[in-house]
C-alpha cells in the first residue's frame, strides 16, 4: 500500500504543489476584494498570510519524520513547500512594511529592536533568506553538497523563532500557537532521536 501511494506521489508534477499552494493567497485576495475583512482588514491580511507562512513551514519540517514514521515520501516536494513559505514569508512582511507602517523605516527599525515578536520574527526571516537564494541546483553545485546541506540547518533554528514570533504576537500564551510549538519540538526531537540513533 505505501510503495503504490509513493509512486503515486512520484507521478505528481511540482507546479500541482504551487497551485495548491497559491490557492491561500487566492482565497486572501477574494475575501479582501469582497470586503471580507471587516472594517480594518490590514490585521486580518497579515495575520492569513503569516499564519500560512507559518503553517508552510512547519509541513516542510515535518516532511522527513513523516516519511520516518509512516513510509510515505513527500521529500522531492519538500523545496517547494519550503519556497511557498518563503513567498508568504515575504508577503507578510510587505503587508507590515507598506499597509501596516506606510514605509516609516525608522519607526520600523525601533519597533523591531523593542518588541520581542517582531525581534524572533525577523531573525526567522534573516535565517531563510539565504536558504531560500540557495534552495536551486545550481546553488548545490556551487557550494558542494556538504555545505549546503549545513547551510540549510538554520531551518532547524528558523522555525522555532518562528514559532516563538507566533506565540508571542498574541501577547497572550493562547492554546493554538502553543500547540504549533509543541508540535515543532516535537519534530525537532524526533530528528535528534534519529541522530543519535544513526
Amino acid at each position: 500500500m505505501v510503495s503504490r501511494l509513493n509512486a503515486l506521489l512520484r507521478r505528481i508534477p511540482l507546479w500541482v504543489v504551487w497551485i495548491l499552494g497559491l490557492l491561500p493567497l487566492a482565497f486572501l485576495l477574494r475575501d479582501t476584494l469582497a470586503g471580507n475583512l471587516g472594517v480594518d482588514p490590514i490585521p486580518r491580511i497579515e495575520h492569513r498570510l503569516g499564519r500560512t507562512a507559518f503553517y508552510f513551514l512547519v509541513g516542510g519540517l515535518g516532511i522527513s519524520p513523516f516519511l520516518w514514521l509512516s513510509g510515505v515520501s513527500l521529500i522531492r516536494f519538500r523545496r517547494a513547500v519550503g519556497l511557498i513559505a518563503f513567498l508568504y514569508i515575504c508577503l507578510h512582511i510587505a503587508a507590515w512594511v507598506v499597509l501596516d507602517m506606510g514605509l516609516t523605516w525608522n519607526q520600523m527599525a525601533r519597533d523591531v529592536l523593542r518588541r520581542p515578536y517582531l525581534t524572533v520574527g525577523m531573525a526567522a526571516f534573516a535565517l531563510l533568506l539565504p536558504l531560500a537564494v540557495t534552495s536551486n541546483a545550481a546553488s548545490i553545485r556551487a557550494l558542494g553538497a556538504r555545505a549546503w546541506k549545513n547551510l540549510h540547518r538554520l531551518v532547524y533554528l528558523a522555525v522555532p523563532l518562528a514559532g516563538l514570533h507566533y506565540l508571542w504576537v498574541g501577547k497572550l500564551a493562547e492554546p493554538q500557537p502553543l500547540s504549533w510549538l509543541a508540535i515543532i519540538l516535537l519534530l525537532l526531537c524526533l530528528r535528534l532521536f534519529r541522530r543519535r540513533r544513526g
